[in-house]
């Protein structure tokens, strides 16, 4: 693609939007306080790498001191594995013979790769897929009240452990938990007992991972946890700023944005629409917050535009032709949508990076 990508020492005025920029010190600072924090609490810190999907920054976060990754989905990790990352874990129910032997032919080249499993059926088809020769570690996904993926109970959680451990081809890891916000004592709760159970039984249990950016900062909540996960906490977002998690001097990505149209006093439309900014809503009832521009909101997106309301904006609205930046509701999907993200400091392109990750999403 013939894209005008822009060289360091360029003016973040002059790059072609729509497009996101990434604050080099803040990603830095964020990068280097989730460590700090994990590290002053004895936990290992796994950062998930949805965010970004670029190995980039994920050399970064293991410069601080990250013990490895965290994947979604097979293809997400074979893009990590050719940039030369050797400790993965897919927190993800990997299903079919396609994905499975994708799977085998990425577990004989990673040293230190690891999924998870919620029913007999996905360690069923894990369990007949790899060999004693090459055996695959598999981690139990527990529901400790998230209400998405996971086993129940403690019991059920042991029984699969138990399964998995009996089978030659696999290797039981430990549990794994994606919580509610807020949830640290059911987690504790629900890992706390499943140790015991497992320890009776004579069942080594060496990872207990959790995760979250929103709960990051009260890991230490969850003794029995021996490692963390987070993938927001990387950029941040504006959600992430609701929940408390942040602020907004935290902010490490923006979308910039071109205003193309005035056609009304109460009307601005922007050059970024669904495939830019996402449609995800998250609970707010617009699309973005527009920086400098209070009041000022994103109401509807089409596929290429953002229509502004006016109505409530504070102060004088950009004119036509002008850049305007926009907080995203939701980051993560954001670098989905763009094959290479421009990095800045003080406003002055750094590097651009490519997303080697975009797309991998089976």
């Amino acid at each position: 693609m013939n894209y005008p990508w822009p060289q360091p020492g360029t003016p973040l005025e002059q790059v072609a939007t729509p497009m996101p920029v990434i604050d080099e010190e803040r990603l830095a600072t964020n990068i280097a306080r989730a460590q700090a924090y994990c590290n002053s609490h004895g936990k290992r810190f796994r950062p998930h790498i949805k965010t970004h999907k670029m190995a980039a920054v994920a050399r970064q976060q293991i410069e601080a001191g990250a013990i490895g990754l965290n994947c979604q989905k097979v293809t997400e990790a074979e893009a990590f594995a050719d940039a030369g990352f050797d400790d993965i874990l897919i927190t993800y129910n990997i299903l079919g013979p396609t994905k499975l032997a994708r799977l085998k032919a990425l577990n004989d080249r990673v040293g230190k790769l690891a999924v998870v499993a919620d029913s007999e059926t996905t360690v069923d088809g894990l369990a007949s897929t790899f060999g004693e020769d090459r055996p695959l570690t598999v981690l139990v996904e527990c529901d400790t009240g998230a209400k998405r993926c996971g086993v129940q109970t403690p019991q059920a959680a042991v029984a699969l452990a138990e399964k998995i451990a009996a089978a030659p081809a696999l290797r039981f890891g430990g549990i794994m938990t994606y919580p509610a916000v807020g949830g640290a004592e059911q987690v504790e709760r629900f890992m706390a007992e499943t140790m015991k159970l497992l320890s009776d039984k004579g069942i080594d249990c060496p990872v207990r991972s959790s995760g979250g950016s929103p709960d990051l900062f009260a890991a230490h909540l969850v003794p029995s946890a021996t490692e963390h996960r987070a993938g927001t906490y990387v950029y941040n977002d504006r959600s992430m700023v609701r929940a408390g998690h942040c602020t907004t001097d935290d902010l490490a990505m923006q979308i910039l944005a071109t205003v193309v149209s005035r056609p009304a006093p109460d009307r601005a439309v922007l050059d970024c629409g669904s495939k830019a900014l996402t449609s995800d809503l998250l609970g707010f009832t617009d699309y973005g917050t527009i920086v400098d521009y209070a009041g000022a909101q994103i109401v509807s997106l089409s596929e290429e535009h953002a229509v502004i309301d006016l109505q409530g904006c504070q102060v004088p609205f950009a004119e036509i032709g002008q850049v305007v930046k926009i907080i995203p509701n939701h980051t993560c999907v954001v670098t989905n949508l763009f094959d290479r993200i421009v990095f800045h400091r003080d406003g002055f392109v750094t590097r651009v990076e490519k997303v080697d990750a975009r797309g991998t999403v089976w």
